[in-house]
């Protein structure tokens, strides 16, 4: 039985494992390659073997560095940039030269093998930050912030923060009435003007909106320290339509300014004073104040700053509907008649009595202005 057994395997071919290929195995051959190496052998068969681990340490493609560090420098530049306020830096030929260099490095890092994985990132970086998009989001900083410090001169930061108005003498801001005694005139002018025409008339008001005190600009760029001052509306809440009516009313309300010491009423909406008859047809609905659905009376202080309007509404006189839009949306928003008589007091460069004297010290600093 044993003797029969290894005849299989001696006598004969069958049962034996397969001849290996021509050359031999991979395997064996690093296996003697190896062993050959060790032993100060040169390697059978002219195999020559190349350790994996020797690949991994060749070191790291320097175009796909040079691509990513340009880009994070560049990046970092611009968002230096725009936090300074310099957004007309940024859109500089030296910024997009730069950029275009770049861009060039990434794509050479791109095509090659070992550098590729880094130009990926660099490109990712550069879609992220680059001259259009940093500058983009840079101009609405500069406009939200008002930080255009990196393009202005100190002379320009400087009369930035005039107190003043251009062009406006200081002195008469400083001797002539303040913001609080403006209000309070205004306040009782229309208090007075209310009085007169509900005695004669039988009219009854509404009052709308809220004080608007706002900063004028002060011609330099910046904010002055004096107001702009608009007080809320007074409304009858009657129609007013007949026209010898609106011309009565606007006699009555002329002559509480006249005894105030205010000028008599001017009317705006006739085409006499001064403005073309498109302008008039525009604003008041008409050329003929027969056919206007707005009138529009003026007084005022000269040369002092309160200015005061008186104005009638008519929806009678809309044929197309417009105006009564307007009305609508004004009356929504403030929940004024959508007709009648309406008082209104403005002013301008008026100085708040609480600023006084910061504005005569800030003043000091401009001799000249």
């Amino acid at each position: 039985m044993v003797d029969h057994q290894r005849s299989r395997y001696v006598g004969g071919s069958e049962g034996a494992p397969p001849l290996p290929p021509v050359g031999g195995y991979a395997g064996a051959a690093r296996a003697r390659g190896g062993l050959d190496a060790a032993a100060g052998l040169p390697t059978a068969s002219g195999v020559t073997y190349t350790d994996p681990a020797a690949v991994r340490k060749t070191g790291v493609n320097a175009v796909g560095l040079a691509a990513i560090s340009a880009t994070a420098v560049f990046a970092v530049i611009l968002l230096l940039l725009m936090l300074a306020g310099g957004t007309d830096a940024l859109y500089g030929v030296t910024l997009l030269v730069l950029q275009l260099a770049i861009v060039g490095v990434i794509v050479a890092a791109l095509l090659t093998r070992r550098g590729r994985m880094l130009g990926a990132i660099a490109l990712a970086v550069s879609l992220v930050c680059n001259v259009a998009t940093v500058g983009a989001v840079g101009a609405l900083y500069s406009s939200a912030t008002q930080a255009y410090g990196g393009t202005k001169s100190e002379q320009q930061r400087h009369e930035e923060a005039y107190p003043g108005v251009k062009d406006y003498s200081p002195d008469e801001a400083l001797n002539g009435p303040s913001l609080d005694e403006v209000q309070a005139e205004g306040d009782a002018l229309m208090a007075a003007i209310r009085a007169r025409l509900s005695d004669r008339y039988g009219y009854t008001w509404v009052q709308s909106g809220t004080v608007d005190v706002s900063p004028e600009r002060n011609g330099y760029g910046g904010e002055s320290m004096l107001r702009r001052y608009t007080s809320t509306a007074w409304t009858t809440e009657q129609p007013v339509q007949d026209d010898a009516r609106k011309r009565e009313v606007m006699q009555a309300i002329g002559e509480v300014l006249l005894e105030r010491g205010l000028s008599d009423l001017y009317p705006l909406n006739e085409i006499d004073t001064g403005i073309s008859p498109d302008m008039v047809a525009k604003l008041y609905g008409s050329t003929e104040p027969s056919r206007q659905h707005t009138w529009e009376y003026y007084g005022d202080t000269y040369p002092g700053p309160m200015r005061f309007y008186a104005y009638a509404y008519d929806l009678s006189n809309d044929p197309t509907g417009e105006f009564r839009l307007q009305r609508e949306a004004i009356a929504a928003q403030t929940g004024e008649p959508l007709e009648g008589i309406q008082l209104i007091v403005f002013a301008r460069r008026v100085l708040p009595e609480a600023d006084r004297a910061e504005f005569e010290q800030r003043l000091q600093e401009y001799p000249g202005f």
